[in-house]
């Protein structure tokens, strides 16, 4: 790349990325407001420092080629190889009764014309910008059992950045970023030509990867959860345009009965029941630009009616200063999350483990699919995490399973950009990168 077009990269990405940062005087307001503090969580003491403690930093991945005969490592007693290849940003996956693994492939795409010349132009190394979502379902069938599918097909197509797949009495549900469908399914058939049937409107788009909308059916079949992120930051384009979203919602299979179940979640993408508990859990994707460390993403259950704190507080009543003396009522009953998953780590994929072909210990716990930051001084998340738990509850810190997603932290570069995470029937754990579009295959030995 020569030298003008270096510039003109680096100035588009900055124009993207442009923000007024705070003053001398509001960061000292803000230490005071917020005093740096220490958190009981369920698993441990996290230590949150005052806002602006350090500067907020743009630093953006580059995606780059895995080199031949290498791939992401895993803990010993595990084997990683290539599920899939070849997909267009396949952020989601959702198995079918029979095995078949459906992948929603879908992404970012511009809102305005800074973005849209940037994503003509592929200003965005880390691919998360395109100029066009491939927003369609593909199906993939292992017929062989062999660990690598040997069938693909389009599942459905003609969509709008899909994200949610659920399958529930005779229909299959999708969770466009406007709204959720459903269409008639009859099991083992490779694609849907039957005319669907809108049943929810949602608010579409959201701030910096916040139009994926995911859906959860509850353990009796009788009601459907549908995450819905936040459209800004922190609520700086005025909290009427955050009507119904930040939020988990609750509707009955043929989209009435709509309510809020939990509130004040800034992304919570990933969801799932834990094991043998009925509780509902989230991985949610925190809020950026008060410091590397501020906000830590989080794993927490999910109480009927809680509210989390976005965007007046975080961690409880740790008010955020962009945001001060705004609700206080909301603050005070701010719900604390019980697991810190680091700040800027970009978690949104979630899946219990409740197989028996793992060893043990990571039976009942959770796999958190981490996208990667892109505010902060230095990477962090581009891998997977387990949290282990135990009677429904977690009993140790994230430690890290699937990684080697950072090629070369000095030059910006990383392989892929794990997200969504689920579980096949035969107890193997599958990982899709969207960046790389990929999918991975992780296997006990």
């Amino acid at each position: 790349m020569n030298r003008i077009a270096s510039i003109s990269v680096v100035a588009a990405l900055a124009l993207l990325a442009a923000c007024g940062g705070p003053t001398q005087q509001e960061k000292t307001e803000a230490a005071v407001i917020t005093p740096a503090d220490t958190v009981a969580t369920a698993i441990k003491e996290l230590e949150l420092p005052e806002p602006y403690a350090t500067e907020s930093v743009t630093k953006r991945s580059k995606i780059v080629e895995w080199p031949q005969a290498e791939m992401p490592t895993v803990p010993t007693g595990f084997l990683v190889t290539q599920y899939a290849a070849g997909l267009e940003s396949p952020r989601n996956m959702y198995v079918l009764p029979n095995g078949d693994v459906l992948v929603a492939e879908s992404n970012t795409v511009p809102t305005d014309t800074k973005e849209a010349v940037a994503a003509a132009l592929k200003l965005d190394p880390s691919k998360s910008l395109r100029p066009t979502s491939a927003n369609r379902i593909t199906l993939l069938r292992d017929e062989k059992q062999d660990g690598r599918p040997d069938k693909r097909a389009v599942f459905l197509d003609s969509l709008n950045q899909p994200f949610g797949m659920l399958l529930l009495g005779g229909y299959f549900y999708v969770a466009n970023t406007d709204g959720v469908w459903r269409y008639p399914y009859a099991g083992g058939q490779t694609s849907i030509k039957a005319k669907g049937e809108k049943i929810l409107d949602l608010p579409a788009g959201g701030y910096n990867n916040h139009w994926t909308r995911n859906l959860l059916a509850s353990p009796d079949g009788r009601k459907i959860y549908v995450s819905v992120g936040s459209g800004s930051n922190v609520g700086e384009n005025g909290m009427k345009e955050e009507k119904r979203r930040a939020n988990i919602l609750e509707i009955n299979p043929d989209g009435s009965g709509e309510r809020i179940y939990a509130a004040g979640l800034r992304n919570p993408v990933g969801m799932d029941w834990a094991p043998g508990t009925g509780q509902l859990w989230t991985a949610v994707n925190e809020r950026d630009e008060l410091g590397d460390e501020l906000v830590p993403d989080y794993l927490t259950s999910v109480q009927d009616s809680g509210f989390y704190g976005w965007p007046y507080s975080y961690f409880g009543q740790h008010v955020d200063p962009r945001r001060k003396g705004e609700k206080p009522e909301l603050v005070k009953k701010a719900l604390v999350p019980e697991v810190p998953l680091g700040a800027h780590t970009a978690s949104l994929g979630l899946a219990f483990y409740k197989n028996e072909a793992f060893p043990e210990r990571y039976r009942g716990g959770a796999f958190i699919g981490q996208h990667g930051s892109w505010n902060r001084t230095e990477f962090s998340g581009y891998k997977v995490v387990f949290v282990p738990f135990q009677n429904g509850k977690p009993t140790g810190k994230p430690e890290d399973f699937l990684t080697g997603f950072i090629a070369n932290a000095e030059k910006n570069e990383v392989y892929g950009r794990p997200v969504g995470v689920t579980v096949l029937p035969n107890g193997v754990l599958l990982v899709a990168d969207d960046a790389g579009g990929k999918i991975w295959r992780i296997a006990a030995q």
